[in-house]
């Protein structure tokens, strides 16, 4: 039957359409409620979704494999934009500037995320957790996937390829937490390639802690908005260092072609 993977290519799609929406609004009341939306819609509404949903339950509980597979799905739906759209977005931004507001607008986010995750957990109706769990982990991946694009974007050095080929890149590049030119071993995501298995392990990593949201009442909201900040903040940073040392700059005298 096809509902599973139509299930699960309508979470993927969904997902990256709400990261994308959440990392660009500099509106708090409007994060909270896009991600609110998304999490109400993936848990509590569960049990209207039928046969499908229960599906993408037991496939979610299956481990990372299958979260691995969403993350690959919704990496080229992400909105991700391009040097000239960002530089028109930030008027008169260096790349450093630019970068420091999109690492700063991911964070804030991501925290939106966790703290919603928090509060559906406190729902008087129990919502699917592990639907719940890997729906926050792909949500923020998302963000963080975009982040990592439009950094590479803002400091003149995009990964090569096509749209769908770049997004593979930063898929590796978000695995390894570095500038796609600092990845050694290829972009293989074949099942048990390194790649593959690096990937794998960083999203049980971010699935596990993901759990921590969900604690009691507003003590996992908090805790889910904290550490989804920093660990965002952390990455745009780990990735920015890469980027500067091969940003694309600008001709400034005839030495340059020297």
């Amino acid at each position: 039957m096809a509902e599973p993977e139509t299930e699960g290519t309508d979470l993927s799609l969904r997902a990256a359409e709400v990261a994308s929406d959440v990392s660009e609004t500099d509106k708090p009341q409007e994060r909270r409620r896009l991600v609110s939306t998304f999490t109400r819609a993936v848990t509590t509404g569960a049990r209207a979704a039928g046969r499908g949903t229960r599906a993408v339950r037991r496939r979610a509980g299956d481990g990372a494999g299958w979260l691995s597979d969403q993350v690959v799905a919704m990496a080229p739906r992400l909105r991700v934009r391009d040097r000239t759209t960002l530089t028109a977005q930030f008027p008169g931004k260096s790349p450093d500037e630019i970068a420091d507001a999109l690492i700063e607008g991911a964070a804030r986010a991501a925290a939106a995320a966790g703290g919603a995750a928090g509060m559906a957990a406190a729902l008087p109706v129990l919502p699917a957790i592990p639907v719940e769990i890997a729906a926050e982990t792909l949500l923020l991946v998302g963000i963080e996937l975009k982040l990592v694009a439009e950094l590479h974007e803002a400091y003149g050095t995009p990964a090569p390829g096509k749209f769908p080929e770049r997004m593979s890149a930063y898929v590796g590049a978000w695995a390894h937490r570095r500038g796609v030119f600092m990845i050694e071993g290829g972009l293989i995501f074949a099942a048990g390639s390194p790649l593959a298995r690096l990937l794998r392990r960083r999203l049980v990593g971010r699935a596990s802690r993901s759990a921590f949201s969900l604690g009691p009442m507003l003590t996992g909201a908090a805790a889910g908005a904290l550490f989804n900040r920093r660990e965002t903040r952390k990455l745009g940073r780990e990735i920015q260092r890469d980027l500067r040392r091969h940003a694309v700059e600008p001709p400034r005298g005839p030495w340059w072609h020297l």
